[in-house]
């Protein structure tokens, strides 16, 4: 393991690497969409939403976080929340599974449509399943042997890196509902499981912060005598992944919180527009609460 200089001011900015496979992965489904979105009426915020989820891709693991990931405990934690919380969600906020069934080959597309509302696509993006799969990367990585795997063996790092995309990438899919998805799911229920992420990433972080060092024959081998001491390194890096998780997720939360408003809002231009043709036609007013005459509410709130 080579030595590496001090992470100090100058090295944040100038320490770089060049990991190839993210580059190639960025630049091939960079390309790929944009020539996607070239041949459709594209929003350009879903563009520039998923090109930047592939430029922290690239940031994370060519500039210093790259660098310095197998050596400091702080670095890794960063760039393992970026990877689950801020990449995935940039890149579903890009809405790709919409942009791919609108330019694929129709027998690619007619087989996303049947898979995508399976019996298997529907049991993942369950809440609770995709609660699981929001929780469990963290989990698995720190509190078992998997941690000192991935910094020693360069593959079973790369295969980490892609699970937690992979992983983020199903829960704000599932959430954020751009894309078609199998399950319409609740706005409410979103909130309540980013409020459970936020819980388990506490406990995460008080284990670690309070727990045994992580690595200790890996990171006794690379023989730092610059930087924080193993313990405080530890703390510093609970507390990314307990605080930063958090931070992380806050603009998913407001941009849930403002998707919730915004189809509030249509559901009462409906309601308003349907009561107005009611009152055209002529026909009496429909009896009952409000809600029981909103087509989308009815069903749910069905009296027995």
């Amino acid at each position: 393991m080579p030595d590496l200089p001090p992470l100090s001011g100058s090295t944040f900015f100038t320490a770089w690497t060049f990991d190839v496979p993210a580059v190639l992965v960025a630049l091939a489904l960079g390309v790929g969409y944009v020539a996607a979105a070239r041949r459709q009426e594209w929003a350009a915020g879903r563009t520039t939403a998923f090109l930047t989820g592939l430029a922290t891709l690239v940031l994370v693991t060519c500039s210093f976080l790259g660098v310095y990931d197998t050596t400091l405990f702080w670095v890794r934690a960063t760039q393992n929340t970026v990877l689950l919380m801020v990449t995935p969600l940039l890149l579903a906020l890009g809405a790709p599974v919409t942009l791919l069934m609108r330019t694929a080959p129709p027998k690619l597309a007619n087989w996303l449509r049947t898979h995508g509302r399976g019996r298997f696509a529907q049991f993942i993006t369950f809440p609770l399943c995709v609660t699981v799969v929001l929780i469990a990367p963290f989990l698995l990585i720190y509190l078992t042997p998997l941690y000192e795997l991935s910094l020693d063996s360069a593959v079973v790092g790369g295969l980490v890196r892609v699970a937690l995309v992979l992983a983020g990438f199903l829960y704000f899919y599932s959430r954020v509902q751009l894309d078609p998805t199998p399950r319409n799911g609740s706005h409410l229920v979103s909130v309540w499981i980013s409020f459970t992420e936020v819980v388990f990433d506490g406990a995460l972080g008080l284990v670690l912060w309070l727990g045994p060092l992580l690595a200790p024959a890996h990171y006794d081998a690379v023989h730092r005598d610059w930087g924080p001491d193993r313990r405080t390194d530890q703390i510093i890096g609970a507390g990314v992944l307990w605080i930063g998780g958090d931070v992380a997720g806050l603009p998913f939360v407001g941009a849930l919180f403002i998707r919730w408003a915004r189809d509030d809002e249509k559901r009462a231009k409906r309601l308003d527009k349907k009561l107005d043709e009611e009152a055209a036609a002529g026909e009496a007013p429909a009896k009952g609460l409000w809600w029981e005459n909103d087509p989308d509410l009815a069903e749910r709130f069905r009296r027995s």
